[in-house]
């Protein structure tokens, strides 16, 4: 594996600038080109990977700093990019925005910096004309380290306003790669969280993802995007790929044992995971099968562990109910003593119900809908022993969500958090974890081990 694949980062002063739009509709268009391109999403995002999977027929993967390290996101960019032709970056929010009061940590610039790769500036153009050569060069000009190599033009208006925007550009040093009309089919459904994940409306999605592609075909220099892509260079010296494969001396597996089965919840209201979990999973020894709790009356067979990841259980929470028998299947796996581990979305489904409709009763908690979006990075520390780990683990996570569990943690919590306050947060009962924190586990593998091992022993 190369340390120099042709990359880009795809950023915007702001959010809704149109960079879903761009990044997804250029990695399609490199794709129809016959490249295979590695699809990237800067933050804790976990929707937009989706309809980057449909544009490349890759998995989309997460750079984030925060969650997993500033030295992690060149190993992951590298383990995802293995055997492709070019990578594309989408950023998030403005170029320059970060965590919280972390200065650079964890925005678009930090992870561009990270990769050596240049950014091209998605402009939101449609209330300006001669102003964009004023916001293009203070964003050019902000960071000498960020390199913006290219700017294309998104919501422009007619051919004489794209003439307008050019002729002021022409000043600011920043070629212009692309001019996009302003294109209703290329707009997605979005509700209380964001988007609508691609995997809940494919065929339509599939549509959408067709229409960026071929707006972004007919508005940018797909030539001039590629060579700026191929003169990012290599990354910094000694970046290799990461692996989920344990140490060398850590045992994965006895040679008198099968591997323990772990079942991972997936289909319309579980779509939040992150590619690496799996490949820790097993890579750890683990069978990993998924199934769909809005479809699946049982778990797989000889389920040794569960892991419910995030999603939107609340838009689905009739469905999941009047799925009776699933419901007690996962109720008497987690009675059993089996590893579970859930996060959010898993946490609503073990509860006792959410939004008055009855769900797994593993937990001694109960879940709601509420108008309030709780949003932010969040420093945790496991407060006791449980199958992900031993009391006393720091990890990074992060919340998103606007549902409230009450009671919010346990006799025994999951967590102990750090921002916005101090708190406890979560339930740890025999072998369940349940948490609204998403966590990256490539942050610390040993969780996945731990989990695995659970499910051997327990």
């Amino acid at each position: 594996m190369t340390s120099s694949v042709p990359r880009l980062v795809i950023a915007a002063p702001s959010s809704g600038s149109g960079k879903t739009t761009v990044a997804t509709g250029l990695m399609a268009a490199f794709a129809a080109r016959g490249l295979t391109v590695s699809p990237h999403k800067v933050g804790p995002d976990y929707i937009d990977p989706g309809y980057h999977a449909l544009a490349t027929g890759r998995v989309g993967r997460n750079l984030d700093a925060y969650l997993c390290g500033p030295e992690l996101v060149a190993p992951l960019f590298l383990h995802g990019a293995r055997g492709c032709d070019i990578a594309v970056v989408e950023g998030v929010m403005g170029l320059y925005d970060g965590a919280a009061g972390e200065g650079e940590l964890a925005s678009t610039a930090h992870v561009a910096k990270l990769l050596r790769a240049p950014v091209v500036l998605v402009v939101d153009a449609s209330s300006q004309s001669r102003s964009v050569a004023a916001l293009v060069h203070g964003f050019a000009s902000w960071d000498p380290e960020v390199r913006v190599g290219g700017v294309i033009l998104n919501k422009v208006g007619s051919d004489r306003h794209e003439s307008l925007l050019r002729e002021a550009l022409d000043s600011a040093g920043v070629p212009v790669l692309g001019a996009l009309r302003r294109a209703q089919q290329v707009d997605t459904p979005s509700r209380h969280l964001g988007l609508v994940p691609a995997a809940e409306r494919r065929s339509a999605a599939v549509g959408s993802v067709g229409a960026m592609a071929a707006l972004v075909s007919q508005g940018c220099d797909l030539d001039a995007l590629e060579a700026l892509a191929r003169a990012a260079g290599s990354l910094p010296a000694g970046s290799t790929p990461w692996t989920p494969a344990p140490p060398a001396h850590h045992p994965t597996r006895s040679a008198d044992k099968r591997a323990p089965r772990v079942a991972v919840a997936g289909g319309s209201a579980f779509t939040f995971s992150y590619a690496e979990h799996t490949e820790l999973l097993t890579a750890a020894g683990a069978e990993v099968v998924t199934f769909d709790p809005l479809r699946d009356e049982q778990l797989p067979e000889e389920t040794a562990g569960l892991v419910i990841g995030g999603g939107f259980p609340e838009v689905y929470a009739a469905e999941l109910s009047a799925n009776e028998p699933l419901r007690k299947a996962v109720a008497e796996l987690a009675l059993s003593g089996a590893p579970v581990a859930a996060e959010c979305a898993g946490l609503l489904y073990l509860c006792r119900e959410l939004d008055g409709q009855p769900m797994c009763g593993v937990l001694p908690a109960t879940a709601r809908m509420t108008e309030r979006l709780t949003l932010g990075y969040r420093d945790a520390v496991a407060v006791g022993d449980s199958v992900l780990a031993v009391a006393g683990t720091r990890m990074r996570g992060h919340e998103f969500h606007r549902t409230v569990v009450e009671p919010g943690a346990g006799a025994a919590p999951a967590w102990g958090v750090r921002a916005p306050v101090r708190r406890v947060e979560g339930f740890v009962e025999q072998g369940v974890h349940a948490s609204y924190l998403h966590t990256h586990w490539a942050s610390e593998p040993g969780v996945a081990r731990r989990f695995v091992e659970r499910c051997r022993t327990s």
